[in-house]
């Protein structure tokens, strides 16, 4: 007697986008009309202590829908893109398992490649390899460093800014250790790749707009007390810029504020620049995801026209 077919779950809904898009408004307007619970999907909303600079949801916003893999984590500690798929895929089991619908929002792109595609076999961390990095880059520079990379790995070095430490630090740690270039790794064969997955992207057709959003936000972060949450987190006497959680775009700039290395102006206009190069990464990341539902973020009614879309996925 044949079998009957297996039942296809549906596909598991993502919203993402680049940041300011209004990812937080429309999934919580998605939450009233579905029986939901959100996965954050971004790497910064996980550190605990790290809610202004992070426009981490609200007491309130969080109090409407359960919220996921927020204030997981220490900032001393570090949370991997392999960690995430692995507490991600056990989360959305858990939520359809009561009879609930997952969402994942967030714009943090390397963590939806490792849920759908799996990972590529990397070398771990090398604590003594980072620090010998970290010493060369304080004498030389990063873009000293960017340049050895350019000579080892030039396909990884056209997709990392000469300023961006930490993507630099590990592209010379995965040649050194393993002796062979971070972007020859892509070629390997991932393990095996997690869930369908319906997605649907706020982006800008106006890229003016989305630095406008940008600036308003950090404007209103620092009117909220940014700057007295980075006094905290720097008090703490167990923090330092080289950590992942201080790498954050906004704190690591507040870092060098409160260290006296600028002004405030200073600080606030880092801070946007360096959340433009952010938008920018995310919005390349999201051009080579061919399958995403793409929704105008400047639209007057985006978070609408994202929940009709995401509604599809049924």
């Amino acid at each position: 007697m044949a079998q009957a077919p297996t039942r296809r779950e549906a596909p598991v809904r993502v919203l993402t986008g680049p940041t300011a898009s209004g990812k937080t408004a429309a999934a919580l307007l998605l939450a009233h009309r579905l029986d939901l619970e959100i996965v954050s999907m971004d790497s910064a909303l996980v550190y605990r202590g790290m809610d202004i600079g992070t426009a981490k949801p609200s007491r309130e916003e969080r109090a409407q829908v359960p919220h996921h893999l927020i204030d997981v984590v220490e900032p001393t500690e570090s949370f991997s893109a392999a960690r995430f798929a692995e507490q991600a895929r056990a989360l959305i089991a858990d939520i359809r398992a009561r009879g609930r619908e997952p969402l994942l929002v967030g714009g943090t792109l390397l963590y939806l490649r490792a849920l759908q595609q799996g990972l590529h076999q990397l070398p771990g961390a090398d604590p003594e390899l980072r620090a010998r990095l970290e010493q060369r880059a304080r004498v030389e520079g990063w873009p000293a460093l960017h340049a050895q990379l350019a000579r080892v790995d030039p396909a990884s070095a056209a997709r990392i800014e000469p300023a961006d430490a930490q993507r630099i630090q590990r592209a010379l740690e995965v040649w050194e250790l393993s002796g062979r270039p971070l972007s020859s790794h892509f070629d390997d064969a991932p393990e095996a790749p997690g869930p369908d997955l319906h997605v649907v992207s706020l982006e800008p057709s106006d890229r003016a707009w989305l630095h406008r959003r940008i600036a308003e936000r950090l404007r209103a972060m620092l009117d909220a007390g940014f700057v007295d949450e980075l006094r905290a987190l720097r008090a703490r006497g167990d923090l330092h810029p080289e950590l992942p959680s201080m790498r954050c775009v906004g704190y690591r700039q507040g870092w060098d504020y409160l260290e006296g290395a600028c002004d405030a102006g200073q600080f606030e206009a880092r801070a946007v620049a360096a959340t433009r190069q952010l938008a920018k990464r995310q919005l390349t990341w999201l051009r080579a995801m061919p399958r995403r539902r793409v929704v105008d973020c400047c639209a007057a009614d985006a978070a609408a026209r994202a929940v009709d879309l995401l509604i599809e996925a049924a």
